[in-house]
């Protein structure tokens, strides 16, 4: 395959050049060895491509259809220059991006775009066992997620540090709390996500570990079914505080008593991480990860201090 397109290309140069003297100053190359390619190309295919006349050539039929083919196939490999040095200098390329929350990747991207607008993304949200499923199956360049993995095909790098919190209805009893001891959660019915999430594996067994066992236990598909559930009276909801957002009628509750701190990463085929692309959206989410928290939108709660 690789003679054959050495031979295609030599056979361009020659008809774009009209005489193989001029093709071989154009290619940087001895004339003899562009004419050898051409020939070898002829002979493999038993095809006579140019007529000679003098010291210039003129194509043959054939090689006529064939110089309309190879004007293709050069401007193609041009085109797929052009666009591999564009992926190189991130003025080109698409970015396929998987989270286990919304609320910390959409602002890294925003400013990603900006600094880099020829880029196009994806974003897909899913609990931490899907998103890291994704990068394992090539189906997300780059996750964001509270799951850790051993897997040596994976490359980590840890972002920030969240903390669980539960919230209430302003109807709830313990709506004018800052805080409650995880031991209150015992007999208390709860709202979760879906098995699979990090939020909810962490919590229960953080539960487990105090012997504490809940009321009742809603399951729920997204932190938005989470949130109206709660809305709804149906319990005490679980989240992580930097996705919680007051209003609409609901309370934030720190608990205390146990360590609910958990750390972020950003993760990516080990193979991977060196793809310009990749490895500056990388550096992107370290850089966000390492300046100073922005001051909280009018209109929300700031986290509330545990006593």
């Amino acid at each position: 395959m690789s003679s054959n397109l050495s031979g295609l290309r030599a056979f361009h140069a020659v008809a774009l050049a009209g005489s193989y003297t001029r093709a071989a100053r154009a290619r940087g190359v001895s004339q003899p060895t562009l004419s050898a390619q051409v020939g070898t190309l002829e002979e493999r295919h038993g095809a006579r491509l140019f007529d000679r006349v003098g010291r210039t050539v003129r194509l043959t039929s054939l090689g006529q259809s064939l110089f309309a083919i190879t004007t293709r196939l050069v401007a193609a490999e041009e085109e797929a220059a052009d666009l591999l040095a564009g992926a190189k200098a991130l003025t080109r390329g698409h970015l396929r991006l998987a989270a286990d929350s919304a609320s910390y990747v959409t602002a890294v991207l925003a400013r990603f775009r900006t600094d880099h607008p020829g880029l196009t993304f994806s974003l897909t949200i899913g609990n931490s066992s899907q998103v890291l499923a994704q990068v394992e199956a090539y189906e997300a360049d780059v996750a964001i997620t509270a799951k850790q993995t051993s897997d040596p095909r994976i490359h980590a790098t840890r972002l920030r540090t969240d903390r669980l919190i539960g919230f209430v209805p302003d109807t709830h009893p313990w709506a004018g709390r800052r805080s409650i001891p995880i031991e209150a959660v015992a007999g208390q019915d709860l709202v979760l996500r879906e098995r699979g999430s990090q939020t909810r594996e962490v919590f229960e067994s953080r539960l487990a570990a105090a012997g504490i066992r809940p009321g009742a236990i809603l399951e729920v598909q997204s932190r938005e079914a989470v949130r109206e559930a709660v809305k709804a009276g149906f319990g005490l909801g679980i989240v992580f505080g930097g996705e919680f957002q007051a209003g609409e009628g609901l309370r934030r509750i720190a608990i205390t008593g146990a360590d609910l701190a958990v750390a972020e990463y950003a993760v990516c085929l080990e193979e991977r991480r060196r793809i310009p692309l990749v490895r500056s959206f990388l550096a992107a989410l370290a850089e966000e990860s390492a300046s100073p928290p922005r001051r909280a939108p009018a209109g929300t709660s700031p986290p509330a201090t545990e006593p």
